[in-house]
C-alpha cells in the first residue's frame, strides 16, 4: 500500500513531523515533501479550508473527452464505496461520479459538490493537489494527508495531459476508504488517463492530428527512435520546467511556426535557465505541410551541435546548442529524446563537409511543444496577441473609480501594442460626474499619451472644437468606430486645422481610428487612436480591436463618472450636515478638520454646542458604514444630541437618549432598508465631553468610540482612562462619565477612529505619533491641527476623519459672585440690594432694574417652591447670567395667567427679561438660570410694562 515505513505507522509520523521532529525514513519523500510545502504555506491540519469557484469550464474540451470515461467508471465501481473525480489545471473539482448512489447523501459538501479546488496550497497534502505538484501518479493513504478530515481515506490521482502539448490540463483522482486500497486500482487510473487523452486528440483537428503523426512516425524510424509514440513537453516539465515555462515556450513556438523555415532559437525562462527551440518542416502522408516545433533542454556540458546540411539557422545557448541527430535521407528530421549528437561541427572539418567534431554526453532532454501550419500560426499569432490585449485590459483599466485615471489607463494599454498614440477627449460634464447632453459638444483633451512626448498633438486640459467633417465627431454621430488608413486623403480631418494636420504627418502619423466611448446607449466621448512607427496602416482587424477596448473603458468610464457623481453628492450632503462655524463663547478656544475618505464618504461628525452657566459640550461621533445612508444618519445623530444638550443632561444620559434613538431607527428602517436592498444602521460611536470655564472641570463619557488626549501646559500628553461603554444602538448597558480637572490652557483633542486606525500601520505606533505630535502645548488650536495632518494622516485615508481641539480658558473669579440664602422670604431684598452692588461693580448699571426683577421673581419661586439649601450666583460673560439652586427636583413651567389671576406671572416676567432660561438638574437638586444681554433693551421693559398693565385695578 505505499504507506509511511516499517517501524512508523503514517499516523505517528504525521504526528511526530506536526512536533517538528524528524521522518525522513520513515515517509516517502513526495509525501514529506508535500507536508513541508503545506507548513511553509502556514497551513494547519484543522485549518485547511478549501476555496468554492464558480469559474468552471463544465462544457469544455476535458470536459466533453472525460465524460464517457468516467461514465465507464461509475458502472465498473457500481456498488462500491468509490469517488471518482475530474479537475482541472487549478485543482477545482469539474465532475464527480460515485460508485454507490447513496454515497453523495452522506458525504460532505467538499466530497460530493464540484467547484471545491484542491490545490496543495489550499487543501495541504491530499490527491488532487499532490499530482498537480508531483507531475506523475499518485497514492495518499489515510495519516498521509495533511489535513484532518481526511484521515480515514485513499486516494490515486493522475494528471491528464494534451497530447499535442504535454501540458496537464487536469487531474483523474479515485477516492475510497482507506481500508479498500489496492493497488490494481493504478493500473485502472491510468487506462482511464490515457482514454481522456486520446479523447482529447481527438478533438484537434484533422490536419494537426496527420502532422503529429507524421511526426512521431519520424521519431520512431530515427537512430535509436522513441517506440512509445510519446516524446512530449511532459518530459520536460519532469526536469523542472513548470506550466509557466512551458507557456513561455508555447508562444515562442507559435511565433516559430508562423516564420515556415528551419530555425534553432534560444529561449530564456525565469531564473536563468535557457532552451533551445528547434522548428523543423514536416509534410504528413496526405500532403499537409507543417511546422514541428521540439524544445531541448541540454546539461551544463553540452556543447553546439547543428547539422550544416539542415539549414538551421543556430542561436548558441550560452556556447552550446543541442540538436537532434538528423534522420534518414526523405525523412523528418527528429531524434529520439535523451540522445545527443555525438559531434560538434565546425567548418573545414576533415570527414564532414563544413562541420568539426566534437564530443558531448548523451543526456539531453527534448520533446514536442507545438505543431501547427505556418498560415494558420499567423492569424494565431495575431489573435492570441489580441486576446492577450484584451485579458490584460480587463485588468488593467479601472483600477480606480477616477474618470481621468481609467481614460489614462485605456491609452497606456493601447500604446504601442495597437497604436503609437492615443488622445481621448471627454465632456466636461463626464469628468464633473454627470451624464453628457451632448457629447460632440464641451469636449476637453483629458488624456494625450504616446510612444515619445515630441507629437504636436492639443495638449491634455485644453478645450477642443472639432468640426462635424472630422472623424471624432462622425464617429459620436454615428455611434461606430471610423477608420482613416491614410490621414493624407483623410480631408475631413485635414480641414479641422490644415496646419496642425501637416505638423502631425510631418511626424510621419499616417492613419487614425476614431471609437466613440459608448456604454449604456450614452456617448461618454472619444477615443482616438493614431500610428506613425509601423509602417502598416490601420485595418479592419484594428479597427475592431480599438472597438472592444473602447467598449470595455467606456463602461468603467461610466462607472468611474457615476461614482463620481454620487460621491460628490454624499459629500455635499455630509458637509451641508456638518457646522459651519461655532457660536461666539469663551469657555474654549476650537479649531476643527474634517477629511473625507478617498474612496467612499463615512458617518464621522463633530459639534461645539455652548450650555447654561458659560459651559460648552465637545462632541465627535462616527457612524459605522459609507455612502449616503451613512451620512444621513450622521445628520440626524448630530440635530439629536443638539437636541438632547439642549435640555442640560449630563453626557451619560446623552449617549443613553441616542442609543436609545439609533436602536428605534434600525428596528423601524430595518424592513424598508431590507426590501430596498440597503444596509441598516449598523451603530455608530460616539463621544460627549461638558467643560465648566467656573469650576475648569471636564465631564466627558464615551459609546465605543476612541478617547481624547489631553494636553497640559507643560507638554504632557494622556489618553484618560476613561470607560469604553457600547457604541451606540445596541442598548442595555449603562454608559458612566468620568470627572478631570483641566489646567487653564489644557488642550482637549477629539478625533475619530480614521485618524489612527488604518490596515497598513500598527495601531500603537499611529498612537504614539499622535502622542510625540500633540507635545507642543503652546501651539494654537489651529496649528495643533495642521500639525496632526501633516504627521498622523495616513497617506490614502479609508476612512473619514473629524478632528476637533480645543484649549480651556478659564473665567475670572471676579466674574462670579455668589450668595447663599435661607428659605426666608424676607431675605429677598437684601439679595436685591448685594446684586446692585455687584452689578454696579461691574458697571452694568442699565441692567440693574432689569435683574433685581428677575432675580426677585427667581428667589422667591425657590424659597416658596424649593428646598434648602439655596444659592444666588451672578456670571458676568458675553451675558449676565443669573442662577438660583435649591434641593428640590421639581422644576416650574411657564403658564399664561388669565387677567383675573392674582398669581402665575412669575416665570412670564422671566422670559421677558432674559434672552434665554431654563433648569438643569444637578445630583443635589436644581438650577434655575435666565441670561440677559449687558444693555437691557426698551421693548423688553415695555413688554412687562404693558402686561401689567392689562392687570385690573384691585
Amino acid at each position: 500500500m505505499g504507506l509511511a515505513g516499517e517501524d512508523i505507522g503514517p499516523a505517528r509520523a504525521r504526528e511526530q513531523f506536526l512536533r517538528e521532529g524528524s521522518v525522513e525514513e520513515a515517509v516517502r519523500s513526495p509525501i514529506l515533501n508535500s507536508w513541508q510545502r503545506s507548513r511553509s504555506l502556514g497551513l494547519t491540519p484543522e485549518g485547511c479550508e478549501l476555496p468554492f469557484s464558480q469559474d468552471l469550464d463544465l462544457d469544455g474540451r476535458l470536459v466533453r473527452a472525460a465524460v464517457p470515461v468516467l461514465d465507464r467508471l461509475q458502472f465498473r465501481f457500481a456498488g462500491r464505496n468509490m469517488n471518482v473525480s475530474l479537475a482541472d489545471g487549478r485543482g477545482a473539482v469539474l465532475q464527480r461520479r460515485f460508485g454507490e448512489a447513496s454515497l453523495v447523501r452522506h458525504l460532505a459538501a467538499i466530497q460530493s459538490v464540484p467547484g471545491f479546488v484542491f490545490a496543495e496550497r489550499f487543501g495541504g497534502t491530499n490527491g488532487i493537489g499532490l499530482a498537480l505538484a508531483e507531475r506523475q501518479l499518485v497514492n495518499v493513504y489515510g495519516a498521509e494527508h495533511f489535513a484532518e478530515r481526511s484521515q480515514s481515506s485513499a486516494c490515486a490521482a493522475i494528471p491528464v495531459r494534451d497530447p499535442l502539448s504535454g501540458r496537464i490540463d487536469g487531474i483523474l483522482c479515485l477516492g475510497f476508504p482507506l481500508t479498500d486500497a489496492d493497488t490494481t486500482l493504478n493500473s485502472v487510473i491510468r487506462k482511464a488517463a490515457g482514454a481522456i487523452e486520446r479523447r482529447l486528440l481527438e478533438q484537434s483537428s484533422t490536419r494537426e492530428r496527420a502532422l503529429l503523426q507524421a511526426y512521431l512516425d519520424a521519431r520512431r524510424h530515427a537512430p535509436g527512435g522513441d517506440t512509445s509514440g510519446n516524446g512530449q513537453l511532459a518530459e520536460l516539465a519532469e526536469s523542472g520546467l513548470d506550466w509557466r515555462d512551458q507557456m513561455i515556450l508555447k508562444e515562442k513556438a507559435t511565433e516559430l511556426i508562423t516564420s515556415a523555415q528551419r530555425a534553432a532559437v534560444e529561449v530564456s525562462l525565469p531564473g536563468g535557465r535557457r532552451v533551445t527551440l528547434l522548428s523543423r518542416p514536416v509534410t504528413s502522408a496526405s500532403g499537409v505541410e507543417g511546422i514541428v516545433i521540439e524544445a531541448v533542454l541540454p546539461s551544463a556540458h553540452q556543447r553546439v551541435a547543428v547539422p550544416a546540411e539542415a539549414g538551421i539557422t543556430a542561436v548558441p545557448l550560452a556556447e552550446q546548442v543541442l540538436v537532434p541527430a538528423a534522420p534518414p535521407p526523405g525523412r523528418l528530421p527528429g531524434a529520439a529524446p535523451g540522445r545527443a549528437v555525438a559531434t560538434a561541427r565546425r567548418p573545414g572539418t576533415p570527414g564532414m563537409p563544413g562541420a568539426a567534431e566534437s564530443t558531448a554526453p548523451d543526456s539531453a532532454t527534448s520533446g514536442l511543444v507545438l505543431v501547427g501550419e505556418p498560415g494558420v500560426g499567423k492569424y494565431a499569432v495575431a489573435a492570441r496577441r489580441r486576446l492577450e490585449l484584451l485579458s490584460e485590459a480587463s485588468t488593467h483599466i479601472g483600477t480606480t473609480l477616477d474618470v481621468s485615471r481609467t481614460a489614462q489607463e485605456l491609452a497606456e494599454m493601447a500604446v504601442p501594442r495597437l497604436a503609437d498614440f492615443v488622445t481621448i477627449d471627454l465632456p466636461e460634464a463626464v469628468l464633473r460626474g454627470e451624464e453628457p447632453t451632448d457629447p460632440r459638444s464641451g469636449l476637453h483633451r483629458t488624456v494625450v499619451h504616446g510612444i515619445r512626448d515630441d507629437c504636436p498633438f492639443y495638449p491634455a486640459g485644453e478645450q477642443v472644437d472639432l468640426r462635424p467633417t472630422t472623424p471624432q465627431l462622425r464617429c459620436l454621430s454615428a455611434g461606430e468606430p471610423v477608420l482613416e488608413p491614410d490621414l493624407r486623403a483623410a480631408t475631413g480631418w485635414i480641414a479641422q486645422d490644415p496646419g496642425h494636420a501637416e505638423e502631425l504627418l510631418g511626424h510621419h502619423v499616417h492613419s487614425l481610428i476614431a471609437v466613440p466611448l459608448l456604454a449604456r446607449g450614452i456617448a461618454l466621448g472619444v477615443a482616438s487612436f493614431y500610428r506613425s512607427a509601423d509602417p502598416a496602416p490601420f485595418g479592419d482587424d484594428d479597427r475592431s480591436l480599438a472597438q472592444e477596448l473602447a467598449t470595455r473603458a467606456a463602461i468603467c468610464i461610466d462607472n468611474a463618472r457615476r461614482y463620481t457623481r454620487e460621491h460628490t453628492m454624499v459629500l455635499a450632503l455630509q458637509r451641508s450636515l456638518l457646522p459651519h462655524s461655532f457660536p461666539e463663547q469663551n469657555a474654549v478656544e476650537v479649531a476643527y478638520r474634517y477629511m473625507p475618505a478617498e474612496s467612499a464618504v463615512g458617518g464621522d461628525w463633530f459639534d461645539v454646542i455652548p450650555l447654561s452657566g458659560t459651559r460648552i459640550a465637545l462632541i465627535v461621533g462616527d457612524v459605522v458604514g459609507h455612502g449616503m445612508h451613512a451620512a444621513a444618519t450622521m445628520g440626524r445623530l448630530r440635530i439629536a444630541a443638539r437636541n438632547f444638550a439642549e435640555l442640560d443632561l449630563g453626557p451619560d444620559e446623552v449617549l443613553t437618549h441616542l442609543d436609545n434613538l439609533v436602536g428605534r431607527l434600525d428596528r423601524d428602517e430595518d424592513t424598508a432598508e431590507a426590501a430596498a436592498g440597503s444596509p441598516g444602521i449598523i451603530g455608530a460611536t460616539c463621544l460627549y465631553a461638558i467643560y465648566d470655564p467656573t469650576s475648569q472641570q471636564c465631564v466627558m463619557a464615551r459609546s465605543g468610540h476612541p478617547p481624547p488626549a489631553i494636553v497640559r501646559p507643560d507638554g504632557t500628553v494622556t489618553f484618560p482612562d476613561l470607560p469604553a461603554g457600547p457604541p451606540l444602538g445596541l442598548g442595555g448597558l449603562p454608559f458612566e462619565t468620568a470627572a478631570f480637572h483641566l489646567t487653564e490652557g489644557s488642550q482637549l483633542v477629539l478625533y475619530t477612529d480614521g485618524l489612527i486606525r488604518d490596515r497598513h500601520r500598527d495601531f500603537d505606533m499611529a498612537l504614539d505619533r499622535l502622542r510625540q505630535t500633540l507635545a507642543y502645548p503652546d501651539r494654537s488650536p489651529e496649528d495643533t491641527c495642521e500639525a496632526v495632518l501633516r504627521t498622523v494622516v495616513p497617506d490614502h485615508p479609508t476612512d473619514d476623519i473629524a478632528l476637533l481641539v480645543a484649549r480651556t480658558r478659564v473665567l475670572e473669579p471676579h466674574r462670579v459672585a455668589t450668595w447663599d440664602l435661607a428659605a426666608d422670604p424676607a431675605l429677598v431684598s437684601g439679595i436685591r440690594a448685594a446684586v446692585t452692588r455687584q452689578l454696579a461693580e461691574w458697571g452694568l448699571d442699565e441692567v440693574v432694574f432689569a435683574t433685581e426683577l428677575l432675580l426677585s421673581e427667581l428667589v422667591t419661586n425657590a424659597i416658596r417652591y424649593g428646598t434648602a439649601p439655596i444659592q444666588v450666583r451672578l456670571i458676568h460673560d458675553r451675558t449676565l447670567i443669573c442662577e438660583v439652586s435649591d434641593a428640590s427636583s421639581t422644576a416650574p413651567h411657564l403658564r399664561h395667567a388669565a387677567t383675573t389671576d392674582e398669581g402665575g406671572r412669575g416665570l412670564f416676567l422671566v422670559a421677558q427679561l432674559a434672552q434665554a432660561w431654563g433648569t438643569r438638574y444637578t445630583a443635589d437638586g436644581k438650577v434655575i438660570w435666565a441670561e440677559c444681554a449687558l444693555e437691557v433693551s426698551g421693548g423688553s421693559l415695555g413688554a412687562v410694562a404693558t402686561h401689567f398693565d392689562d392687570i385690573p385695578a384691585i
